[in-house]
């Protein structure tokens, strides 16, 4: 599961050498990664660079009056590329993990690392701890949401958001592996539907991109077919109800925080 740290990555996804960014972070951060349409596969020439991570905040900031900022963000523009930088502390990070959440499970898994470390790749040895067949409500729920925002929008992105997450989640019921790209989920044998591959293709030209010419009633019936396969592969999933990694993500918690 260990990511590559490689800037030919990030030069395939079309991505400039992104460490310089985290020269002026106030907290040593743990690792960042791209995430967003980048490592979904269907950035727009006009996408911004979604960055996300893990900081440590000092032991004097977390049991001390004066707390501080478990999750911190910065926006800003470098060489005409719009980033927008969210990480959380390490302790957040890890009770984020243990909720079922795999949207930061897809941040902790990303292949386009800017920067890691050796407390990243622990993280990432304890991710398949934290992966449940409950995580199909995730994607369920993820789903569902940009749906609807899509039917309001009529926008490429929130669709091919709809369907990506969609497939993440049979994907990962099948198989317990976290994977976020759309185009090679599109060849992994889950019944998707043929079109998809031209969305992509249309939602590069522009960040907002109207989907046109698209058959609603399709549209629906194949989303709700999606669906169907999301519960079924739920149902039939192999994965265990409750994650296993609780001890060993609150002692790499401990012990990064008290030999930082």
């Amino acid at each position: 599961m260990t990511p590559i740290h490689s800037a030919d990555r990030l030069r395939e996804a079309g991505l400039p050498d992104l460490s310089p960014v985290l020269a002026e972070r106030g907290h040593p951060v743990l690792f960042v990664t791209v995430s967003g349409a980048h490592l979904y596969g269907f950035p727009s020439r006009d996408s911004d660079v979604d960055l996300r991570g893990v900081h440590l905040l000092p032991l004097a900031d977390i049991i001390g009056l004066r707390e501080g900022d478990e999750t911190q963000t910065r926006m800003w523009n470098r060489d005409g590329l719009d980033l927008d930088l969210v990480t959380h502390d390490l302790l957040k990070f890890a009770r984020l993990m243990l909720r079922r959440n795999g949207y930061v499970l897809e941040q902790l898994l990303s292949p386009l690392v800017v920067h890691t470390t050796d407390v990243h790749a622990r993280l990432i040895d304890l991710a398949p701890g934290v992966i449940t067949r409950h995580h199909a409500h995730h994607y369920r729920g993820f789903a569902r949401t940009q749906w609807e925002l899509f039917e309001k929008t009529g926008e490429l992105k929130p669709l091919l958001y709809t369907f990506r997450v969609l497939l993440t989640g049979i994907h990962l019921m099948h198989t317990g592996s976290v994977e976020a790209h759309l185009p090679t989920l599109l060849d992994t044998g889950i019944p998707a539907p043929s079109y998809v591959r031209e969305l992509i293709q249309d939602k590069a030209l522009a960040e907002h991109s109207l989907a046109e010419d698209l058959d609603a009633k399709r549209l629906r019936a194949d989303v709700e077919a999606l669906h169907t396969v999301l519960d079924q592969a739920q149902e039939a999933s192999p994965l265990p109800d409750e994650a296993t990694a609780y001890d060993a993500l609150h002692d790499l918690v401990v012990r990064t925080r008290v030999t930082a």
